[in-house]
């Protein structure tokens, strides 16, 4: 749409050229105004969209769920005939305003074909009454369990994972870990004690049994000394975050953390959740950062992790970008519903695919989408069909509808290690796949860097063959060939192996160890293209300098004599011993510079490896593998050079040194870098396996199973008298109940 903006007419303006330039603006205006396709016929899509209230999520959703619209409306393959068209409203994210604006949907003209509201509480409503109007309701931004009953809402959709998703995920690790015995504790309220519903028969079906079940209203005190109490060592929790941190202080008074308790919470909580400061604790930060520890979260992913275009052509870092254009450059963290508006983008494109999909089943009936009215069941049930079969790829994943219209999406699992959260796996519900594998520790430890350093190990493993083979072995016109070949697989290979130990343990000490404020912001971004490059920058210094060394002095053989020797079986016979090495006419300048060149790589490498050994970063999290590696290299190096050239004059001895050098380090290296890696692969990663053996104690069997027993013997005995107690009030109570019963039909005798 052009808006013309034009200056008020000064009083002394003549009225005919106000006129005049009146007409050409509407010309303008008319010419430019947007007008639907011709030949398509208009889809109208009624959407109430929150721009305020408890969640204003509109504020992100209503510009993306557009946008999708937008692209949807220029597609050729996708709704030819057809132009879809948003009508929406401002819901203020309450029931009773949303009841008003679904009345002026549903009563003003035109007809819509598809209702998409935002906020549960909104969903519910208009769910509840679509069905009265054979409407399909397709929701981006309701997460209520109750919604998932399909008796109550039997139109209703939902891009936006139900709470009880997080269950499943729950499930799977507490089946990968073979815990048995759970607890849980949650506040009274009606999405959480749902959400605890659905855990408790998912869990029964799995043979997991949840031993205690606590809950509490406001104050979590009591429900968390039952806890320890009982023993709880797998917990469940269910609450919102003011309420987390009051449960949280509570841990940290009965001591119900540490290795052998492990705690679930809900990952839509801020990272800094703990440290904030709330007047109803009376815990420090120390007291919840101690306390908070070790818990494992799990959170529903609304954006695509991984690099693929979807059914929009388009990835989600391009939809994020787009989207802040859209937006204007507004902040993200000041704009509400930002991290669901994938899923409202997601919501546009599932209904443009269900629609599409429905025109042929509807023209082999004799009907059109455009024939839509509030009493067609027909067009409806194909509607229900098609968006009940989804299936594609969207910016925020996987779209796939469970049985009750509830979306099936990726969930994240983290745990919090050292005071941040750390990624440890995925669960896909719609295939079922838990992948808690350490890929992100794999990946994170930059495995092309990796790669690089094994392959230059590999390299100077190799150099050692052409360092043992002298005149015996090959003809003399070739040993000039020889070497050159041992001097290149040397230098090259030492600048792939310590090269890219060097970049790493370089970039770590340049983002992560500044302490100025502007340099702090940088520390979240390393771009791999930096590595690389710096990689690439020692390769071709090395390149140059062997390069040039080959051009303007290359190697060749040179003979060493020796003082003659007589053999004792013939005194008239002098042997003449030589020694042949790879020589050039300025070798020592040559060598002097190469020398000098990664001795001083080797020293800052030892330099940055010691300032950089307290710092810990996600980014290149084998840092301190790489240092240890790099003091190997160094020290193994710094030695072997200078006497490799005193022993120059003896072979076997010289061999033997630098031989075994280059084994050494090359072996070690690859040990230490390596090792860990395989190690934590294998054994589902280090927290997994010592978590594993220690909290296996949730089960019937620990330290303190003889006291448990005492206990319940105790309490036994004194159920045992209640219920003795019981039986002999039993026979006077019978005695009252039959007098009142005579008094009862004595009453209700008539009377003479």
């Amino acid at each position: 749409m052009l808006v013309m903006c034009t200056s008020p007419p000064r009083a002394n303006r003549p009225a005919r050229g106000h006129a005049a330039l009146l007409r050409a603006s509407l010309i303008i205006l008319l010419l430019l105004w947007p007008r639907p396709s011709a030949g398509k016929k208009k889809l109208y899509i009624g959407a109430l969209f929150p721009m305020s209230g408890g969640w204003p999520g509109g504020q992100a959703c209503m510009p993306s769920a557009q946008m999708a619209l937008d692209l949807v409306n220029n597609r050729s393959d996708i709704l030819p005939d057809y132009e879809l068209e948003l009508i929406h409203y401002d819901s203020m994210c309450d029931p009773g305003e949303a009841t008003k604006l679904l009345y002026d949907l549903l009563y003003t003209e035109p007809i819509k074909i598809v209702l998409m509201p935002g906020c549960s509480g909104v969903s519910t409503l208009v769910a509840e009454a679509a069905r009265m109007w054979n409407l399909i309701v397709l929701s981006y931004g309701s997460s209520s369990p109750a919604l998932s009953n399909r008796q109550r809402f039997p139109t209703f959709f939902r891009t936006h994972p139900s709470a009880t998703l997080h269950n499943p995920t729950r499930v799977q690790l507490f089946k990968k870990w073979k815990w048995t015995r759970i607890a849980t504790i949650q506040q009274t309220t009606e999405v959480f004690t749902s959400t605890l519903d659905d855990l408790e028969q998912r869990v029964k079906e799995a043979g997991i049994e949840i031993s205690v079940r606590q809950s509490f209203l406001t104050d979590p005190a009591v429900a968390v000394k039952n806890l320890k109490r009982q023993d709880a060592r797998i917990i469940v929790g269910l609450f919102y975050e003011t309420e987390a941190r009051k449960v949280f202080c509570e841990v940290f008074k009965e001591k119900l953390y540490g290795k052998k308790h492990v705690w679930f919470l809900i990952g839509w909580y801020a990272d800094n959740w703990f440290k904030i400061k709330d007047p109803a604790i009376n815990c420090t930060v120390e007291n919840m950062t101690e306390a908070v520890e070790g818990h494992v979260t799990t959170e529903i992913v609304m954006l695509n992790p991984e690099t693929v275009r979807g059914v929009s052509n388009m990835t989600s870092q391009e939809f994020l970008a787009a989207l802040m254009s859209r937006l204007g450059g507004k902040n993200p963290e000041e704009t509400g519903g930002f991290q669901e508006a994938p899923l409202a983008y997601d919501a546009v494109w599932a209904l443009a695919l269900a629609l599409n999909k429905t025109v042929a089943p509807l023209k082999a009936k004799g009907r059109r989408l455009e024939d839509f009215n509030y009493n067609n069941h027909d067009i409806t049930s194909e509607i229900y069909r098609a968006l009940n079969t989804s299936s594609f790829e969207g910016v925020s994943g996987q779209v796939v509808f469970d049985a009750q219209g509830s979306r099936m999406a990726m969930t994240l699992i983290e745990q919090l290690q050292g005071g941040s959260y750390k990624k440890i796996g995925y669960y896909d519900s719609s295939q079922g796949n838990l992948s808690c594998t350490n890929r992100w520790y794999i990946q994170n430890s930059q495995p092309y860097l990796n790669n690089m350093t094994a392959v230059g190990c590999m390299m100077a493993l190799a150099a050692v063959f052409p360092l043992g083979i002298d005149g015996h072995h090959v003809q003399k016109s070739q040993f000039p060939v020889v070497c050159q070949f041992r001097l290149w697989l040397l230098g090259l290979g030492f600048s792939l192996a310590y090269g890219s130990m060097f970049t790493k343990i370089w970039w770590v000490h340049t983002l992560f160890t500044k302490k100025d404020e502007k340099k702090e912001k940088k520390k979240q971004h390393l771009e791999p293209w930096k590595l690389y490059a710096t990689v690439g920058v020692l390769l071709a210094i090395d390149f140059l300098s062997l390069m040039i060394w080959q051009i303007v002095d290359p190697l060749h053989i040179t003979k060493e004599k020796f003082t003659k020797e007589a053999p004792k079986e013939d005194l008239d016979v002098l042997i003449q011993p030589l020694l042949e090495h790879c020589s050039s006419k300025k070798m020592n300048t040559w060598l002097g510079v190469v020398y000098g060149y990664k001795g001083l790589l080797l020293l800052l490498g030892i330099f940055l490896a010691y300032e950089t050994k307290s710092v810990s970063t996600e980014k290149i999290n084998d840092h301190r593998a790489v240092g240890m590696a790099i003091y190997n290299v160094a020290v193994l190096c710094l030695i072997t050079a200078p006497v490799t050239m005193i022993l120059s004059s003896q072979q076997d001895a010289s061999f033997a040194f630098a031989s075994l050098a280059i084994v050494f380090s090359a072996y070690i290296t690859l040990v230490v870098l390596f090792v860990p890696k395989m190690r934590r692969l294998i054994t589902r990663g280090e927290w997994q396996s010592e978590q594993q053996d220690t909290l296996k104690t949730g089960s019937s069997t620990n330290n303190n199973d003889e006291e448990k027993s005492r206990q319940l013997e105790r309490e036994n005995r004194e159920l045992q008298k209640i219920i003795q107690e019981t039986w002999k009030l039993c026979p006077s109570l019978k005695r009252s109940l039959s007098c009142r019963h005579s008094l009862c039909m004595e009453a209700h005798l008539p009377r003479g």
